[in-house]
């Protein structure tokens, strides 16, 4: 059997070789190691051309590789009217070119309540989200726009936002990024099993049973404080208790994609890939077991 989720890296793996380079090299170098999938990090701005864009899709072609993209984090669909095209621009470069490199998802940072009321917040970030799909699909463009779940209690980006901006505009779906769940409350809980079945459960029910089955999942360790978010680690050196959530994941019958941004990033999805496979009891096709 293949295995239920393709695993991989934002960004390009830290033993990329110099030459080739780039994402064509970090496809190469991924597939090398076992992974299956990559995000590409244009997280400071998009600068890429065409002929780029097709290189890095012919070599995803050949590999069998699933791509995202992680767009500029200088995004917020809460910014005032004047700053929004300059976002709005962002996110629409991220989609433009990624579906050219051969994306299928183009994941985003939503922005910033700025104090105001999350409901308020949402009532400007859905239709101006809208927008960018609607244009998108005219342009015949199918990518997915996956706003992040964020980590910080400022933000917007709880998994309650996400889900409401999936379930209001068909062509959006949550990244869940679940070290950013356990962050966010600031206090240690989204760590259990029965958490995790319950956030699993409501996505569900929002979005549909066929929805967990296109999970596309931003994995590390975590640092946090009463407020949230301070810095991803190694699974190893964070309290995220990696088989609970897997158990979760494997007994709701998700599928997807799992993206790691632990600072050491290939190493740690690697030992992401193998805990699922120990938890799921899932074997990749053409590998043999060990004795």
């Amino acid at each position: 059997m293949t295995i239920s989720f393709q695993f991989g890296t934002v960004g390009s793996p830290l033993g990329t070789p110099k030459n080739p380079g780039g994402s064509v090299g970090a496809i190469a170098f991924s597939k090398s190691l076992g992974l299956n999938t990559l995000e590409l990090g244009w997280v400071q701005s998009v600068r890429v051309t065409e002929v780029t864009c097709a290189a890095i899709k012919a070599k995803a072609e050949e590999h069998g590789f699933s791509l995202s993209v992680h767009a500029p984090y200088f995004i917020n669909l809460n910014a005032l009217a004047e700053e929004w095209p300059k976002s709005r621009k962002r996110l629409m470069d991220a989609a433009h070119y990624g579906n050219l490199a051969g994306a299928t998802d183009i994941i985003f940072h939503p922005g910033s309540y700025f104090t105001n009321d999350p409901a308020d917040v949402l009532k400007i970030a859905i239709p101006r989200l809208q927008g960018c799909v609607d244009e998108l699909r005219k342009a015949a463009n199918l990518v997915t726009l996956r706003p992040e779940t964020m980590g910080k209690s400022a933000m917007l980006g709880s998994f309650a936002d996400t889900l409401a901006m999936s379930k209001a505009i068909a062509g959006v779906e949550p990244c869940l990024d679940f070290a950013h769940l356990h962050a966010r409350p600031g206090d240690g809980t989204m760590n259990t099993y029965d958490e995790w079945c319950v956030l699993l459960k409501t996505y569900q029910k929002v979005l549909g049973q066929k929805a967990l089955k296109r999970l596309h999942i931003h994995l590390s360790g975590i640092e946090y404080g009463p407020k949230g978010e301070k810095n991803h680690l190694p699974v190893a050196e964070s309290d995220l208790k990696l088989k609970f959530l897997f158990k979760a994941l494997k007994d709701f019958g998700c599928a997807g994609r799992i993206l790691c941004e632990s600072p050491i990033m290939e190493e740690d999805a690697l030992n992401m890939k193998k805990a699922w496979m120990k938890v799921s009891g899932e074997k990749e096709q053409g590998v043999r077991s060990e004795k």
